[in-house]
């Protein structure tokens, strides 16, 4: 075996290597899309020796060592030898087994040497400890990716949760493997068709939610293996429910272990502080203009929609990469090169990954959490837009958790902010988040957001949620909400299940189990939401009454729905709002029905329209619309 070693270590070591001379060029032009493949730890068969492959990405360092069990965690015995000038150093260490821990030991060129967790590591150690771990996945697919022909004119109800808060078994995580178990059946009796993970990167803290990434092509080893974490997407893609990923390139947190100051310089980050802290979350700010980094978080990128089958990428924090001068006091940003405080680099960087993800991937789609009026966010690259599939309706949310906050005697006087979102809801392919920002820090829970007392504050929840399956644009909802969650939500408890042993509770829960299987049968609620033509107003000027009412089409014009929202605890009887055809129309849904707690008025299911005009249309029925509830009406016969 000491021959072999010598061997491999010594005048083969260049001729066993992964890299190609194309594999260096493509990396540091940055256009290797599969270099997550070549960098980092990768089981290997050399010269009949099984062993592992270690390459690091570290231009300014002076030498690299790997270093772990297998060499007692000393830097002399397994030197890294660098490949050219393309900053990547790689040695083949034989008889390395899988879940080894391993560093890099890094020699400065000034100043001690340090050591430093693989940023292309596929597994970590269990938090505190931070070292990567070797892993060679098993694991056989048994699903694809859920492919649709059309995403925009699909169904798309999204369920956004916390994996660590969602359940527990004891105050501990459950493995990802006993959430399959638990949650599938969860989502399928809730009617959600989509998942959207709060990130499963590696990250240190439990308390970060994940947002503070440290292994950018690793699930985090709290909830178990990575093969444990494809059980759990492949086990929802068998049961057609789509997966999400909230993924993080907008920054990373200043770990001595991790990214920053990585080879003994500002190698991922800048150097500049107006350009690389972070004034929020107190992290650093890829530098987005080098190729390597980018080549990085590209490949991090597509790692996951690859590598796990992930069928869409949520991109945080958007709007912190738009501008150079985000949450920056004046004197505290640099300018771009035109005297603008558009940050240009991250502009690209963000076109190009959207543009590389379709091309490569044509069914996955990105979704922007973008805050601002920058425009196009949501339009492809080619006609001059950020190239994302859709964009959070920030806009949209904030002004209706103001408009249901306010007291229904007052709600009269924010009729305008209700309405205001539909002057530009198809200006971009939204999608309406109702997520865990909103439930935290202050805010209180959906439910306790509403005012009055229970009955009106459960009524008011129904009344909200109708309102937004109802509105254009797919839906989110935070875990806890579909059942009336009374406290905000917190990363170190589950969420309130025992409220389930409460009939009100229960009610709410059955009500988004309809509401779900309902926008996903009637096609005028999901099939046109970024058109015009999905959309008509019936009256939106009834502030009065705090009464709106619309029509939603599907493709097929004669397809369609009335919506009715009264926004007050008064019911109204007789009252009349004209209709475009002459038909009976049965009413499909009613927020009010006692099944989910309300008072059960309504219209005995049938209403016959009438030859008066009403609302500049030939007809119109007379309806009976129950206090602080939504009706749903559709054409019969």
């Amino acid at each position: 075996m000491d021959s072999i070693n010598k061997k491999l270590h010594g005048e083969l070591q260049f001729k066993t290597s992964l890299f190609s001379d194309i594999d260096l060029y493509l990396f540091n032009e940055g256009n290797h899309l599969e270099i997550y493949k070549k960098l980092g730890a990768h089981k290997r068969v050399v010269e009949g020796v099984v062993g592992y492959n270690f390459a690091v990405w570290a231009p300014n360092a002076r030498g690299v060592s790997v270093v772990g069990d297998f060499n007692n965690w000393d830097g002399r015995v397994h030197k890294m030898r660098c490949l050219g000038n393309s900053g990547i150093w790689e040695i083949f260490i034989p008889g390395v087994k899988d879940l080894s821990p391993y560093k890099f030991e890094i020699h400065p060129e000034k100043g001690k040497l340090f050591l430093k967790s693989d940023p292309y590591g596929s597994f970590f150690e269990l938090r505190p400890a931070n070292a990567s771990l070797t892993y060679n996945s098993q694991y056989v697919w048994e699903s694809s990716r859920i492919n649709p022909v059309d995403i925009y004119s699909q169904p798309v109800a999204i369920y956004e949760m916390h994996l660590g808060s969602w359940r527990k078994k004891d105050g501990a995580f459950l493995n990802y493997r006993e959430i399959a178990d638990l949650l599938i059946p969860y989502l399928k009796a809730t009617g959600f068709n989509w998942v959207e993970f709060m990130p499963l990167t590696e990250h240190p803290l439990d308390s970060s939610w994940g947002y503070q990434t440290t292994g950018f092509f690793a699930p985090t080893s709290r909830y178990g293996t990575p093969d444990d974490c494809r059980f759990l997407i492949d086990s929802l893609h068998k049961n057609k429910i789509g997966v999400i990923l909230d993924w993080t390139p907008a920054h990373f947190p200043k770990d001595n272990f991790g990214l920053y100051l990585f080879d003994g310089t500002h190698l991922y980050e800048h150097s500049h502080p107006h350009k690389r802290d972070h004034p929020d979350w107190k992290t650093a700010i890829f530098n987005y203009g080098r190729y390597e980094v980018s080549n990085f978080l590209i490949a991090s990128a597509l790692s996951w929609i690859e590598g796990y089958n992930v069928d869409a990428l949520r991109i945080d924090g958007v709007a912190s990469m738009l501008y150079l001068d985000y949450s920056r006091k004046p004197g505290e940003w640099i300018p771009n090169i035109y005297g603008g405080r558009e940050n240009i680099e991250a502009v690209e960087f963000l076109k190009k990954l959207n543009t590389v993800i379709y091309n490569k991937f044509p069914y996955s789609f990105t979704i922007a959490e973008e805050s601002t009026s920058w425009p196009m966010v949501s339009h492809p690259v080619h006609n001059g837009g950020l190239g994302f599939g859709f964009k959070w309706n920030m806009g949209w949310m904030h002004d209706t958790l103001y408009y249901f906050s306010r007291d229904p005697i007052y709600r009269k006087y924010h009729q305008n902010t209700l309405t205001f979102s539909l002057l530009y809801a198809f200006s971009e392919n939204f999608v309406l988040p109702l997520s865990h920002d909103e439930v935290v820090y202050g805010k209180k829970s959906l439910l306790s957001k509403m005012p009055g007392d229970e009955w009106k504050k459960l009524a008011n929840l129904r009344l909200l949620l109708s309102y937004m399956y109802c509105h254009p644009g797919k839906k989110l909802l935070f875990m806890g909400g579909e059942f009336g969650q009374i406290n905000e939500w917190t990363y170190d408890r589950e969420i309130e299940w025992h409220l389930l042993e409460k009939t009100e509770h229960q009610q709410i829960k059955k009500f988004i189990s309809d509401l779900n299987s309902l926008y996903k049968s009637e096609k005028a609620l999901f099939e046109v939401d970024f058109q015009h033509s999905g959309f008509e107003w019936l009256d939106f000027s009834d502030w009065e009454s705090s009464i709106i009412s619309f029509i939603r089409r599907s493709n097929l014009k004669e397809d369609f729905i009335i919506a009715v929202f009264n926004f007050t605890p008064v019911p109204r009887y007789r009252y009349r709002i004209g209709v475009p055809t002459k038909r009976n129309y049965k009413e499909i849904f009613n927020s009010d029905s006692v099944f989910y707690g309300g008072s059960n008025l309504g219209n005995l299911g049938m209403v016959q329209s009438e030859n008066f005009s009403s609302h500049n249309r030939p007809f119109s029925i007379s309806i009976t619309i129950p206090p602080l509830a939504c009706i749903i009406l559709k054409p019969y016969q």
